[in-house]
């Protein structure tokens, strides 16, 4: 069966290492964009973003993270927060905003683009905010580092169906 999105959704692969080559803006957009169309409870909408290219501006994203070589190699860090003002069930907008994040995944694959999600960085929200100049009605639920990757039909693997599926009723 030829389906683009679980297609998309098969070969999406977390990057770590990019080309040395800027992600035009338009780019960028997209995979903002698709973040924004991602569900959410009440259609509140919670997320909010920053759009960080500046070199000298991700350069001080590096210590604050025990992964900033990945940091170090992309050309595009987008810090994924969520609004508390908007938010009205703690439960249902964090599933929201990991809706949004997958949906900006997705799209930067889609464009030939490499990403992945850095959570362990989270740690270091106060330090992130003060940088951007953010409020802390906002807090961080990730950091995406998006670039051109360096290597591209990357394999991985997942459980088998039987054992991560702990009721059923019908055959599959």
């Amino acid at each position: 069966m030829d389906n683009p999105v679980l297609d998309a959704i098969f070969s999406r692969r977390s990057v770590r290492e990019y080309e040395d080559r800027p992600v035009e803006p338009a780019l960028v957009k997209k995979i903002l964009e698709a973040g924004i169309w991602a569900p959410s409870g009440l259609n509140n909408q919670p997320w909010r973003f920053a759009v960080v290219t500046s070199p000298e501006m991700i350069s001080k994203f590096e210590p604050l993270t025990r992964y900033s070589r990945v940091i170090k190699a992309a050309k595009v860090l987008i810090p994924v927060f969520v609004d508390s003002e908007a938010m009205y069930h703690q439960v249902k907008d964090h599933q929201a905003m990991g809706a949004c994040i997958e949906n900006m995944l997705l799209a930067a694959h889609s464009l030939g683009l490499g990403a992945v999600w850095l959570g362990e960085i989270l740690k270091s929200e106060s330090e992130i905010r003060f940088l951007l100049g953010i409020d802390a009605q906002y807090h961080l639920m990730a950091v995406l580092s998006v670039g051109w990757p360096t290597q591209k039909n990357r394999r991985s693997n997942r459980k088998p169906l039987d054992d991560v599926i702990l009721y059923r009723d019908c055959e599959l």
